[in-house]
C-alpha cells in the first residue's frame, strides 16, 4: 500500500471524521509515503506533487478493523465506515457493535499532529529505572497503569494481560505496592512480550496488512477464559467490566485467589468463590 496514490474515499459514517480543516478529500491524489504509530493511533503520511505533507490520524478503538481488499470492494452493511481507494487496492475500515468509537483526524502540520500524542513513553526506548519512575507517578492498579497512553505508548489490554502473566503479577495490584523484583520482572516481560508479538505479526503478514485484533492464536491468557494456562495448567480466569476484560491465571499471578468480577460478584455477593478450589467445587455441585 505504501507508495500508492489515494484516488478517492467513500465515507459512510459522517461521525467518523472529527476534524473539519483540512477535509478528508484533501488527501485525494496524494501518495502514501509511510505509516507510523502515535500511541495507539495509526498515522498515514500523504505527500502531494508539490511536496506538501498531510497526515491522517486513525484511532481504531476496541472494535475498529482494517481490511486490504481488491480495488473497488464494497463496504459491509452495518460495520462499514469508510473505504480508501488506492491505485491497486481498497482499504476498508469497519467497526463492530452499535457504538461507533473509531475516529479520523486530518492534520496538515507536524504541530497539529503532535497534539494527538498522549505523551506515553515507548517501552523499547526507556530503561528499567525510567519504567519504575513512570509506574510510581500515581498509584493505580497495574492493568490501568500499563494501558494508560499518558504513561506508556501503545500497550493495549491484550498485551498488558500477556505482560502481567509473563511477569507473574496480579492485574489488580496497586503500583505503589510493587516490589523491586516485580518491577524488574514486569520491565523484562514488557520487552520480551512486545518483541515476540511484533516479530510474529511481521512474519505472518510479510508485505500484507496485519489483521487488527485483540485476540491472537498463541496468546497465553488473553481471550483464553476457561482454557488451561500454558505454564501451570490452571483454567484462565477473567474480570469483565463494560466492553473490556482482563484475563489472568490465578495460580501464576494471584496466589490462587479468584479476583471478583464486578457484574458477577455484585450478583453473588458473599457467594463469590475466593479460590480456584471453591470455584471448581461450585462447578461440580452445579451451583
Amino acid at each position: 500500500m505504501t507508495g500508492q496514490r489515494l484516488d478517492s474515499t467513500r465515507l459512510k459514517s459522517v461521525f467518523l471524521v472529527r476534524s473539519v480543516e483540512p477535509p478528508l478529500s484533501s488527501l485525494h491524489g496524494s501518495v502514501l509515503t509511510k505509516t507510523s504509530r502515535l500511541g495507539k493511533r495509526l498515522v498515514f503520511h500523504f505527500e502531494h506533487d508539490d511536496n506538501s505533507v498531510r497526515f491522517m490520524i486513525l484511532h481504531l478503538m476496541i472494535a475498529g478493523r482494517l481490511h486490504w481488499k481488491k480495488r473497488g470492494a464494497g463496504l459491509p452493511g452495518k460495520r462499514g465506515l469508510c473505504a480508501f481507494d488506492f491505485e491497486r487496492g481498497t482499504l476498508l475500515l469497519t467497526e463492530a457493535g452499535r457504538k461507533k468509537r473509531a475516529s479520523i483526524y486530518v492534520a496538515d502540520t507536524q504541530a497539529v499532529l503532535a497534539e494527538h500524542d498522549p505523551g506515553g513513553l515507548e517501552l523499547t526506548e526507556i530503561t528499567c529505572d525510567q519504567f519504575v519512575q513512570v509506574l510510581n507517578r500515581n498509584n493505580h492498579t497495574l492493568k490501568r497503569a500499563l494501558t494508560d497512553p499518558r504513561l506508556f505508548s501503545g500497550i493495549g489490554g491484550a498485551y498488558a494481560d500477556e505482560v502481567m502473566h509473563a511477569a507473574g503479577v496480579s492485574p489488580v495490584k496497586w503500583t505503589a505496592r510493587l516490589t523491586a523484583d516485580e518491577h524488574r520482572r514486569l520491565f523484562a516481560a514488557c520487552k520480551s512480550v512486545l518483541k515476540l508479538w511484533t516479530d510474529r505479526i511481521r512474519e505472518e503478514t510479510a508485505d500484507g496488512w496485519p489483521a487488527v485484533t485483540a485476540f491472537r492464536e498463541g496468546m497465553a491468557v488473553h481471550g483464553k477464559y476457561g482454557q488451561p494456562c500454558p505454564v501451570c495448567g490452571s483454567p484462565v480466569q477473567r474480570i469483565v467490566y463494560a466492553s473490556n476484560e482482563t484475563n489472568y491465571c490465578a495460580t501464576c499471578q494471584t496466589d490462587g485467589k479468584v479476583l471478583a468480577d464486578r457484574s458477577l460478584s455484585r450478583l453473588l455477593k458473599k457467594d463469590w468463590p475466593r479460590t480456584l478450589e471453591e470455584l471448581e467445587d461450585r462447578r461440580i455441585g452445579g451451583r
